[in-house]
């Protein structure tokens, strides 16, 4: 998922999330493309609410509701392969009507069918006005946002309750309130608002704290200091990722985000950035690893199982992910897709004992990578806190005044069905992280557990 839209200046750097790439192992292999089946015409995904209109060399992709269809971005065609600035590349295979696009960067696939043309909310101009504005913002949730019921928020009853208040005249500032107020209660890191005048709402589970430039430069030096203390840190990948050698070879590992890396929104810089960076700092005669991921604004799944890569020498599953797919019915997914991580070639890899520090400002593609090493062997141990429990990439709209929003309309689950949004996944040893007891203590509780366990083996 990607939130860079919605912090403003340097704080852009950290708010990002899920989402990631190619699939290890597909559900069904990706449908090939054939010399007959163009790709030409106007297709629709399952779930996602996107139309993708491909012809004269170009695509244009519209966001879509039972009430709307918005144009989006414009993507330059290379054979399969479509490109924009500031925006990840995504293929397409063909074969007859229907068809697979991967964008890259995302983990799994979208399924694609052929419409015979455009729908017609996409033909003729959009209705506009403050009650449009909260149409379209309400309608989009009440068909794509999975997590109503597990929330125990009544959307029809948000919608009677908010809907009399939109007034013709009704102000900038009442609206956005007005929509801020909605989504709120819902306590999502992955839903937010945010309006050309710089104003903009961020969603995030009560007693967390949203991981940004603010408080990472508050925590990183609280970090070198009390745990680190005389060790040498050093920065990488645009100082996303630092890493230090602590005494009796125990190494330390801290990722911040899984984007950023490169400078360029490009999966395959990213990627390289990625490799170049392991392959100068992972060592396989560590006696441990500690992976910091409490301060973690994720990005791209499929970096994150990049990473992963580098932590086995065989192949393990990471989890299952589907989609919302009936506007009218809440529990109607599409398959899920089944997601692995593969060992890394040509790289070195570390396949000894891990331990993870994990806390609220980790989430998104910070808390897929924890999900997906769950599977390793031998398995990680998890101390900290609960992560901040948003997994899915994020929709992203434009309102009819040009306002913008994202939602999230996406499941992962685990081996064994299990869903960690809204709660988070759980430590195995629970410590306080950052906690103001901690800060004035001029401790780390959960670094210092973590070493413990590394050195007594």
């Amino acid at each position: 998922m990607d939130l860079q839209k919605f912090r403003p200046g340097r704080r852009q750097l950290l708010a990002v999330g899920v989402a990631a790439g190619l699939v290890a192992a597909p559900l069904s292999a990706p449908l090939a493309a054939t010399a007959a089946a163009s790709i030409d015409g106007v297709w629709q995904t399952d779930g996602y609410g996107v139309i993708v209109a491909v012809d004269n060399g170009k695509a244009q992709l519209y966001s879509t509701t039972s009430i709307s269809c918005t144009p989006a971005a414009v993507f330059r065609q290379d054979g399969n392969r479509f490109t924009t600035k500031d925006e990840q590349a995504f293929t397409v295979q063909v074969k007859r009507d229907q068809a697979t696009m991967h964008v890259e960067g995302n983990v799994g696939d979208k399924r694609l069918r052929r419409l015979e043309g455009m729908p017609r909310s996409c033909t003729r101009p959009g209705a506009t006005g403050p009650l449009a504005v909260f149409d379209q913002f309400w309608t989009d949730y009440a068909e794509n946002y999975p997590f109503f019921q597990a929330k125990g928020i009544d959307w029809n009853a948000v919608r009677a309750q908010y809907r009399p208040r939109v007034k013709p005249d009704l102000s900038d500032d009442a609206l956005f309130d007005l929509l801020a107020a909605m989504i709120k209660p819902l306590g999502d890191a992955h839903t937010a608002i945010g309006i050309p005048d710089g104003r903009r709402f961020m969603g995030v589970r009560p007693g967390t704290t949203f991981p940004d430039e603010v408080l990472e430069a508050k925590l990183r030096p609280y970090i070198e200091q009390t745990a680190l203390k005389a060790v040498k840190f050093t920065s990488y990948a645009h100082d996303r990722i630092g890493y230090a050698e602590l005494p009796g070879r125990i190494g330390y590992l801290r990722v911040i985000a899984f984007l950023g890396y490169s400078g360029i929104a490009d999966y395959n810089a990213e990627l390289n950035t990625l490799n170049q960076t392991l392959d100068k700092i992972l060592k396989p005669n560590l006696r441990g690893l500690i992976i910091d991921l409490r301060i973690n604004g994720g990005g791209s799944d499929q970096l994150a199982l990049d990473l992963a890569s580098r932590f086995t020498d065989k192949p393990f599953f990471a989890y299952f992910k589907r989609a919302r797919n009936d506007p009218q019915d809440a529990s109607a997914f599409t398959p899920p897709q089944p997601l692995f991580v593969q060992p890394a070639k040509g790289h070195p890899t570390y396949t000894g004992p891990i331990v993870m520090l994990t806390g609220g400002s980790q989430l998104s593609a910070g808390e897929t990578f924890t999900q997906a090493m769950m599977n390793r062997a031998p398995r990680p141990i998890r101390v900290g806190e609960n992560t901040q429990g948003v997994f899915s990439d994020t929709l992203q709209r434009k309102l009819p005044n040009g306002w913008r929003y994202i939602l999230p309309n996406e499941e992962f689950r685990t081996l064994n069905w299990k869903s960690y949004d809204g709660r988070g996944i759980p430590p195995d040893i629970r410590t306080p992280v950052f906690t103001p007891a901690e800060l004035a203590a001029h401790r780390d509780s959960a670094f210092t557990e973590a070493l413990r366990l590394l050195t007594r083996k």
